[in-house]
């Protein structure tokens, strides 16, 4: 559905394989899809700068409702201006509900129909966001895409229990549309339904009514294998709406991005390669380097050769590792830089490819020489 605001429109299914490129318009620019949105939990990609994300080609980022919640608080950032000026990131912004975080801390909440106490993980305080909360505070913030507050379910969880929580998601998102009243804003909601097909497919039917601008796929990528994943896309792929950007939440290793891709999904975010980074590890096409390695001391090459990154273009793998062995901070932003950048590449050879009508041969030949590790 189209208003002032915002706008979906594909451009090009790929004849090959079905999947497709799309643009989506929102207040604070046009999305080019398929897109990878990096995570950026408190109102910062960890370690980079405004200018860094930029030269990385970086469209889109996400933050974290919870964490801005608890600090500096959304009433902080509103008067700041809104998350845009707060940061300083004229391009869109999306933030999660919280819901990942109701997952995540399973052991310091207690979840009701009203929404869900926590203990704060920072210093123990009680706190309660309800299921109109999380749509005030995602209003105060004032990026373009929001999402409906969700409860999210680990993959060895009863169908019982998971119904519970399928249905629990609906009544909540109910109450998220009815308290959202800002049209400059994209409410996604999110289906659920762990890894059972028909809650999948009954998720999906009951959020239809509220599907206005896009939707979320969530509760994949949650420790459950690749093929699972895929199963689950597979039967939700042919039901889903054409008309507007679909978003699977949590995914960035690059093996499931291509197999999404195919299945329909327009949209990801994931901490992965900014987290995997910090540790000493980068992307590549045939799987990732652990930089530490002792093989790389006098490794006098490019860190990856294929890759157009500043981090690539300009440091060796030798200096790299000197940089992780002592410690400094400077390694984990470099590495931060590329894995970004590899996955902005990869998206944008995905576009061509599926333009040229060549995704399926393009992702069979990427998963051929890339191991996962």
């Amino acid at each position: 559905m189209a208003n002032k605001y915002f706008s979906y429109k594909t451009t090009h299914i790929c004849k090959q394989s079905g999947a497709r490129t799309g643009e989506f318009k929102t207040p604070s620019g046009v999305i080019n899809t398929p897109v990878f949105m990096p995570v950026g939990t408190q109102a910062t990609v960890k370690g980079l700068t405004r200018e860094e994300l930029l030269e990385t080609g970086s469209q889109i980022v996400l933050a974290n409702t919870y964490h801005l919640h608890l600090r500096p608080g959304s009433e902080t950032i509103k008067k700041a201006g809104g998350l845009h000026k707060f940061m300083n990131w004229e391009k869109p912004i999306l933030t999660d509900s919280g819901g990942f975080q109701i997952f995540s801390l399973a052991k310091m909440n207690k979840i009701t129909e009203e929404g869900v106490e926590f203990k704060s993980h920072l210093n123990g305080e009680k706190l309660f966001i309800s299921r109109d909360d999380a749509i005030k505070i995602q209003n105060n913030l004032g990026e373009d895409i929001i999402m409906a507050l969700d409860l999210c379910t680990p993959p060895d969880i009863s169908k019982q229990k998971a119904l519970e929580a399928q249905e629990l998601t609906i009544r909540w998102l109910d109450r998220c549309f009815k308290a959202h009243k800002n049209p400059e804003q994209a409410l996604f909601p999110i289906i659920q339904g762990n890894f059972f097909a028909d809650l999948r497919l009954k998720s999906l039917q009951e959020t239809l009514p509220y599907i206005k601008h896009g939707f979320s796929i969530g509760g994949l990528s949650v420790g459950e294998p690749k093929e699972v994943m895929c199963e689950m896309l597979d039967v939700l792929n042919p039901h889903l709406p054409k008309d507007m950007p679909c978003y699977l939440m949590g995914v960035g290793s690059p093996d499931y991005l291509l197999e999404s891709i195919a299945r329909g999904v327009d949209m990801f975010d994931c901490v992965l390669p900014t987290r995997i980074a910090r540790h000493g590890t980068a992307f590549i096409k045939t799987g990732k380097v652990v930089i530490k390695n002792a093989k790389y001391k006098e490794d006098f090459g490019p860190l990856d050769p294929d890759c157009d990154c500043g981090t690539c273009k300009a440091y060796t793998r030798a200096y790299l590792r000197h940089l992780f062995v002592a410690d400094e901070i400077l390694g984990a932003r470099l590495l931060s830089i590329h894995n970004i950048r590899f996955l902005h590449n990869l998206m944008k050879k995905s576009q061509e490819a599926i333009k040229n009508d060549r995704f399926g041969d393009f992702k069979d030949e990427f998963l051929e020489k890339y191991i996962p590790q």
